[in-house]
């Protein structure tokens, strides 16, 4: 008997050595999920609006300075309505009672000390002058404006022709404003005889 057990017990061994043995479920590391992609990393939908263009501008000013030896100034606003360009504001500095060109000119640049270097009236159509309502005129030709006892000339005109911030070919954005010594007379080529000029701004959007 006891040589019969001798003989099972190292089988029994060997038998047991050659099981498989169990997994520890703790030991074993987790797989991670795949990351799902980012919210912002999504191909555009291409049905969406696209995003809306620069808006145009509607109203612009000039702050108007005075050349040298005039004492002249003033603040103007500048509007698009119906037929035009409504141009309001006041000039300070006038000769009392005292009537003065007032256009818009093709250069925005009032450097020199005669503003010359703003050149001529603002004339995209290639018109001749003129009064505005009346006929052949410039777009940036405009009404007399007429000083009070004390200097002072409340502006409330029209520029037709001319347009406000689209970029074209008669934008005055950009342009300069002119306040002249002496009446326009509407007639006299180029420039209706206006005299030398007072003061100057540059028109920029708003």
């Amino acid at each position: 008997m006891r040589q019969a057990l001798l003989l099972i017990l190292p089988a029994a061994l060997a038998l047991a050595a050659c099981q498989p043995q169990g997994t520890d479920d703790a030991a074993t590391p987790p797989v991670a999920p795949a990351a799902s992609p980012a919210a912002d990393a999504q191909a555009p939908d291409p049905a969406a609006p696209a995003p809306a263009g620069p808006v145009q501008a509607t109203s612009a000013s000039a702050t108007l300075v005075a050349t040298e030896g005039s004492e002249v100034a003033g603040r103007l606003e500048f509007t698009s309505v119906d037929g035009g360009i409504r141009v309001t504001g006041e000039v300070t500095g006038l000769p009392a009672g005292g009537e003065h060109g007032f256009h818009v000119h093709e250069h925005g640049d009032c450097s020199a000390p005669d503003t010359t270097s703003t050149g001529g009236h603002f004339n995209p159509a290639d018109s001749a002058h003129g009064r505005v309502g009346e006929g052949e005129h410039h777009a940036g030709d405009s009404d007399n404006i007429t000083a009070n006892d004390e200097g002072v000339a409340t502006v409330d005109s029209l520029l037709q022709g001319a347009t406000l911030g689209d970029g074209g070919g008669s934008d005055i954005v950009g342009k300069g404003v002119i306040v002249h010594a002496d009446p326009d007379d509407y007639t006299t080529q180029p420039t209706g005889n206006a005299g030398a000029r007072l003061a100057c701004g540059v028109i920029q959007a708003q």
